[in-house]
């Protein structure tokens, strides 16, 4: 008579070539599919009109463009045909109102300056006017708001300047 011994669920699954999952294949399809989906959520779409497959627009239409009332701080068009940025009487003399992208100031009475309002730093958009600086609270740079130069912090470069006049009561882009 032969001598049988039982086997137990571990040996008998060990002899099943395929049929359990180690840990390490376990953990390598959960980082393949990890891969799959962050190499699909940067690849690019063709069908957009610029050659990286979006609609960005280089020279987009300020936000308001259309049907903002004049003295607003929206943008829209003033008497001369330039954009209205702000009302002059909500920029101070000495100080200065920061709107979506631009900085208007008035360092003098009836003078007004409009500048990026993105630091030549590191691109962080400038937060307050105080003291006749615009001042980047990121690094603590601070700019002049009668030319746009840097006065303070790490910043080289002057802010960029837009050119702006006076339209009856609003401040427009020339």
């Amino acid at each position: 008579m032969t001598d049988v011994q039982p086997r137990t669920d571990a040996e008998i699954q060990q002899d099943r070539t395929g049929s359990t999952s180690t840990r390490r294949v376990v953990l390598m399809g959960a980082g393949g599919l990890g891969m799959a989906a962050a190499l699909g959520a940067c690849s690019t779409d063709s069908s957009g009109t610029n050659p990286n497959g979006t609609d960005f627009n280089n020279n987009p239409v300020p936000a308001g463009s259309e049907g903002t009332e004049a003295g607003s701080t929206g943008a829209g068009s003033g008497s001369a045909g330039g954009t209205v940025l702000v009302a002059a009487s909500k920029v101070a003399v000495g100080g200065g109102v920061i709107l979506d992208d631009l900085v208007v100031t008035q360092p003098s009475e009836g003078t007004f300056k409009a500048f990026s309002k993105l630091c030549t730093h590191q691109g962080c958009p400038v937060s307050k006017i105080q003291g006749g600086q615009i001042k980047c609270t990121c690094h603590n740079s601070d700019f002049s708001i009668e030319t746009g130069a840097p006065t303070a912090g790490p910043a080289q470069k002057p802010l960029t300047e837009t050119p702006v006049t006076l339209d009856g009561d609003n401040v427009v882009m020339a």
